[in-house]
């Protein structure tokens, strides 16, 4: 990341105004040579305090934004403001505002995590090495590490090294936290641990921007996100909005089920799924007690029939078309 002028004040430099967004595009536009469209007219809007999901399939652009966002790569057009800033023109005066965990951390094997924590410090001229052992300590601590923090780098698993990267972005407190897939590689309590980290710095006033492509970490952690594909962004809003707007389904649970199935499709069940007791659909444009007594009236025995909420993933599925691809 770009380094710190050291005559620039440590606060102040890089200031949204009250209510201003975070971060904020417009009409935000990346082509590579070649003509390949990786980010198609962006418009974000990223509330301050909120913890924001950038949600998207491998392809669809969330790591070429984060890269213009922090100033790493020129847009073809449009503009982007972080912290009320242009970028990438106010590098130098956002990036110690910001910390950033982007495409999993530059470490230096041969020195331990702790070591590589110091370097990271001694490179901001912002930072006071006064207390640097003090704060590397409180980082190593805040994620877990401070066990392995005189092992070597090189020895550290995948999700250590993660757990590693973040703690460089938490050596200051900074006011806005970009994540990219932060918890790739990490077993399911690293994960539960770095999702109550990232829900503890929001509490504490920080905006966190976290890109991913797991759908139930956007739903467990996130207040707001938005959705991409193709480069394209399809929706963004509050979490809870957004699953909103999709339809849940239908979830009917008989001994009977393939009988079940045959009057469901009969009442306009669509998408029919048969699971050993369970006959789930989308459910049709008519009063559901019509479809409930349909099944009674044909003599299947109902022992369940509700309507599950929506999920994320319903509400991707419903707007792009496709399903999610949770590979990348």
């Amino acid at each position: 990341m770009g380094e710190p002028s050291a005559t620039e004040p440590e606060q102040g430099g890089a200031g949204a105004a009250a209510g201003e967004p975070v971060i904020a595009t417009r009409g935000l536009t990346k082509r590579y040579r070649g003509g390949q469209l990786a980010v198609d007219g962006l418009d974000l809007t990223v509330p301050a305090g909120s913890v924001f999901g950038f949600l998207g399939p491998n392809g669809s652009g969330k790591t070429t934004t984060i890269r213009m966002l922090m100033g790493l790569i020129e847009p073809t057009s449009g503009t982007a403001r972080v912290l009320g800033q242009p970028m990438p023109k106010a590098t130098r005066a956002v990036l110690p505002h910001v910390g950033a965990l982007i495409e999993g951390p530059a470490l230096y094997g041969f020195l331990s995590g702790r070591d590589n924590l110091i370097r990271y410090d001694s490179a901001d001229p912002a930072a006071d090495p006064r207390t640097r052992r003090a704060r590397v300590a409180a980082a190593l601590d805040r994620v877990g590490l401070t066990a392995a923090a005189g092992k070597k780098a090189k020895a550290y698993s995948l999700g250590m090294k993660q757990r590693l990267g973040l703690a460089a972005a938490l050596l200051r407190p900074r006011r806005l936290l970009v994540l990219d897939e932060p918890t790739n590689g990490l077993d399911p309590q690293g994960m539960r641990e770095i999702r109550t980290l990232v829900r503890e710095l929001a509490s504490d006033g920080t905006t966190v921007f976290l890109s991913s492509h797991l759908l139930d970490e956007i739903e467990q952690v996130c207040t707001h996100a938005a959705v991409m594909a193709r480069g394209r962004l399809i929706t963004q809003g509050p979490v809870a909005e957004l699953a909103a707007g999709a339809r849940g389904r239908l979830v009917v649970t008989t001994p009977d089920p393939a009988e079940a199935a045959r009057v469901l499709k009969e009442q306009g069940v669509a998408d029919l799924a048969v699971t050993d007791d369970r006959v789930t659909g989308e459910p049709p444009d008519r009063d559901l007690a019509e479809v409930n007594a349909a099944l009674v009236t044909a003599g299947v025995r109902v022992r369940g029939f509700t309507v599950e909420r929506a999920s994320l993933e319903d509400a991707f599925v419903a707007l792009t078309g496709e399903g999610f691809d949770v590979a990348g």
